[in-house]
C-alpha cells in the first residue's frame, strides 16, 4: 500500500468520508487506504490554490483529489496548471476532481453528473411536466451544476429559478447557460433578498423542487430561506448538505406535515459525488451495483 488521495475543503476532518474511505478502499482494492484532508479558508488566495495544485501535481505519491467548496475558486486561480480539463469544467468554470494519468494532470467537473444521478433518484423521470418549477437557492458551483442537468431533462421544469446574493455568480451562471444554448424563457435569475426569496417560493406551483445549493448550513451557519417562508405545497425540499447546522433542512422538516413536503438531505449526493471522483482518480468503472454496495458500507458512518 502506498500513496494517498486528497480531499480539498474547509473542514475536511468533520466529514464522514474520513472514516468511510478506508472501508471503501478495502472493497475496491485501492492501492491506498489513506485520505488526506487539505483545508483552505473560504477566502483562500489564488496563491494558496496554485500552491496546493502544484503540490498534488509534483508529488508522485499523491493520486488526486476531490474538491468541494473551492471548486470554482480553484478553477479561476489554477486552471492553467491542468494538462486537460473536461467539457463541464471548461463550461462551468469549476474543478471538482483532480486526477493523474502518467505525467498529465486532469481536471473534471463531476457535479453535473453527480447532481443528475441524485436528482433522478429523488424526483424520477416525470417530475416537472412543464408545469412545476425548480427553485435553486444558490448560483455557485453546486447550483450551476444542478441547473445544467435540469436544463438537459426531457421532462423540463416550467422554469429554473436561481437566487443568489451575488450578482457576479448569477451573471456567471447566465453566461454558462448562454453558451450551452439554454432557452432564455427557461432560466429566471433573482438577486436574493428576504422579500425576493419569499416571492419566488410564493410563485412556485405545488409540487415544485426547492434546493439549498448555497452552502449555508454546512461551512457557514444559516439558510438562504428567510424564517417563516412557506414552501409550495407538496414540494420536494432538497438540502444538498448532509452535515452541519442544516438550518434549511430543519425549516423544511418543520413544514413537512402541514405542507405535504418530501424532505431530502444530501446523503445520496455525497455518495455519488465521492464514488464518481474515486472512480476517476483510480481509473475504475463505477457501476450502479457497485455504488449501492459502497452506499450500504457507508451507512453505519452516516
Amino acid at each position: 500500500m502506498s500513496g494517498r488521495m486528497g480531499f480539498i475543503g474547509v473542514s475536511t476532518g468533520a466529514s464522514s468520508i474520513m472514516r468511510i474511505f478506508p472501508v471503501w478502499a478495502e472493497i475496491l482494492e485501492l492501492p491506498t487506504r489513506r485520505l488526506e484532508g487539505h483545508d483552505l479558508p473560504l477566502d483562500a488566495t489564488d496563491a494558496q490554490y496554485r500552491a496546493l495544485v502544484e503540490a498534488i501535481r509534483d508529488d508522485p505519491d499523491h493520486r488526486g483529489a476531490l474538491v468541494t467548496t473551492h471548486k470554482m475558486a480553484l478553477y479561476a486561480a489554477a486552471s492553467d496548471l491542468f494538462d486537460e480539463l473536461d467539457e463541464f469544467a471548461r463550461a462551468c468554470g469549476e474543478v471538482s476532481s483532480i486526477a493523474k494519468r502518467g505525467e498529465r494532470l486532469l481536471g473534471h467537473a463531476k457535479d453535473p453528473l453527480t447532481a443528475g444521478l441524485a436528482l433522478d433518484e429523488i424526483v424520477g423521470s416525470q417530475a416537472f411536466g412543464g408545469v412545476r418549477d425548480a427553485v435553486v437557492l444558490g448560483a455557485g458551483g453546486a447550483g450551476l451544476a444542478l441547473t445544467w442537468r435540469l436544463a438537459e431533462r426531457e421532462d423540463a421544469p416550467r422554469r429554473i429559478v436561481v437566487t443568489d446574493t451575488s450578482r457576479a455568480r448569477l451573471d456567471h451562471l447566465a453566461e454558462v447557460h448562454a453558451r450551452r444554448g439554454t432557452p432564455l424563457e427557461l432560466l429566471h435569475l433573482v438577486e436574493a433578498s428576504p422579500e425576493a426569496t419569499r416571492a419566488v417560493l410564493a410563485d412556485a406551483p405545488a409540487g415544485s423542487l426547492v434546493v439549498n445549493a448555497s452552502g449555508l448550513g454546512k461551512d457557514r451557519p444559516g439558510s438562504p430561506l428567510p424564517d417563516g417562508t412557506p414552501f409550495p405545497e407538496r414540494a420536494v425540499a432538497w438540502e444538498f448538505n448532509y452535515r452541519g447546522s442544516l438550518e434549511f433542512l430543519r425549516q423544511a422538516e418543520a413544514q413537512a406535515a402541514e405542507r405535504g413536503l418530501e424532505v431530502v438531505d444530501g446523503w445520496r449526493y455525497f455518495i455519488h459525488g465521492w464514488t464518481q471522483v474515486i472512480a476517476e482518480v483510480f481509473g475504475l468503472e463505477m457501476t450502479p451495483a457497485l455504488v449501492e454496495r459502497l452506499a450500504d458500507a457507508a451507512t453505519p458512518f452516516r
